[in-house]
């Protein structure tokens, strides 16, 4: 890849993503206590954001999908709902358990193995990138971080 400044303007947003995760992870975990149940946590949590999208979208200067668009989608595709429904729930159960720190190493280990998979294989879109001895080495230490976090 490339060092541009667009490169270097992403860079930030990207790992702006890591302290919203971690950050929404505690404040849901929070909210289980008042809850008193990590799906219910999940629940309010994907309501509030399911109405801060809906706001967004309406105000989004773009086609909206009519039904007949929504029919021809891929069966697979709706699976993305229910895979940030397994996310975050699990998150808001196993974070007090694990610990934050611990949680997203494994968290972000699983998203590079998984990631260096599609991409060797172009799955799901990917374009193909082989998996390389530098891509296998960065997995390898990423994984022994988190192996040093499980340390109490």
């Amino acid at each position: 890849m490339k060092i541009t400044s667009q490169l270097f303007a992403l860079l930030p947003l990207a790992m702006a993503i890591g302290v919203a995760m971690a950050v929404q992870t505690a404040l849901n975990t929070q909210l289980k206590e008042y809850l008193h149940s990590s799906l219910q946590a999940a629940l309010l949590s994907f309501l509030v954001g399911t109405i801060a999208l809906a706001i967004l979208v309406f105000f989004q200067n773009s086609d909206k999908p009519t039904f007949s668009t929504l029919m021809q989608v891929p069966w697979f595709l709706w699976l993305g709902g229910f895979l940030g429904v397994y996310a975050i729930s699990l998150s808001i159960y196993t974070a007090p358990k694990l610990g934050f720190l611990s949680l997203s190493g494994l968290i972000i280990f699983g998203q590079v193995a998984t990631a260096m998979l599609l991409d060797h294989f172009g799955l799901l879109g990917t374009e193909k990138q082989p998996i390389h001895w530098q891509r296998l080495l960065g997995g390898i230490v990423i994984f022994i971080g988190v192996l040093l976090t499980l340390q109490r």
